[in-house]
């Protein structure tokens, strides 16, 4: 793998000429064959490594020199046509992935085995682990790492990052759950377990804070085991007072206890949050 990363960088270098490096044929070949790695799940673009994410850049580069040696071309499913330059996956029974009519990834995408994919879409470098489900009309962008275990609910869109090459992607973690139309983009990150309220708002500007004491614990970071939900805190300017959204840390879970519907509901009215 470390020779077809070095392939890859030497055409990521030279990308402005790229004829100069390789003939355009051996060039795709090269880019294939790291697209093929991600699409079998045989490398990622990102993973957490004790506790940091690390990037894979030539990953990411491999990603963008294909989008620049790919041309344009009718892909026809069933009675839908598309137009683009890359395939989407197939062979789903082998890889022991359901896929509701609706849903599609593109291929480069990861879907372990026992993945569901409701009408959704995955984009191309995401990785979505084993037993995931990702339900109806959510998005898990370009190059995203979704765990294992974990429930995107309804209208979920998890943002896609590929450039430039060395900015890390959104990370959900094992075991989380992030329910209805939240947003996690630019690079958020979910810890192992913890639950997203409904329409919760995480990107590197937005502040988590400790219900329980006040704290401005992270930017973007939500720590695992947590129930977070979206808030208000209130800011003063020049024009008047003004409430800026941030994530609330509302209750620290036991590592490993998974929040049931039942319970989430009622920590949520015990805080006059929901019904």
């Amino acid at each position: 793998m470390s020779d077809l990363a070095e392939q890859v960088t030497r055409l990521w270098e030279g990308r402005d000429d790229l004829a100069a490096v390789m003939p355009k044929a051996e060039a795709r070949v090269v880019v294939h064959e790291a697209i093929d790695l991600l699409d079998r799940g045989e490398a990622r673009v990102a993973e957490v490594v004790g506790g940091e994410v690390v990037v894979h850049e030539w990953l990411k580069q491999a990603i963008l020199l294909l989008f620049r040696l790919e041309d344009l071309a009718v892909v026809e499913v069933g009675p839908f046509e598309y137009h683009d330059k890359l395939p989407l996956k197939h062979d789903y029974p082998s890889a022991r992935v359901r896929v509701v009519p609706g849903g599609s990834a593109r291929w480069g995408s990861y879907l372990a085995p026992g993945v569901i994919l409701m009408p959704s879409y995955v984009n191309i470098g995401a990785h979505v682990g084993a037993e995931t489900m990702v339900d109806t009309w959510a998005t898990v962008g370009s190059c995203a790492q979704i765990g294992e275990r974990v429930h995107l609910s309804g209208g979920v869109g998890i943002g896609g990052v590929l450039e430039p090459p060395q900015a890390a992607p959104v990370i959900v973690e094992d075991d989380a759950m992030v329910g209805s139309r939240c947003m996690v983009t630019q690079g958020a990150r979910v810890g192992e377990g913890s639950v997203l309220g409904e329409g919760v708002i995480l990107n590197p500007a937005i502040p988590v804070i400790d219900a329980e004491t006040g704290e401005e614990v992270s930017r973007g970071v939500v720590p695992p085991w947590c129930i977070v939900v979206q808030a208000i805190r209130k800011r003063d300017f020049p024009g008047g007072e003004f409430g800026l959204p941030c994530a609330l840390i509302l209750r620290r879970l036991e590592h490993g206890e998974r929040a049931d519907k039942a319970k989430l509901n009622e920590i949520l009215r015990e805080h006059g949050v929901g019904s």
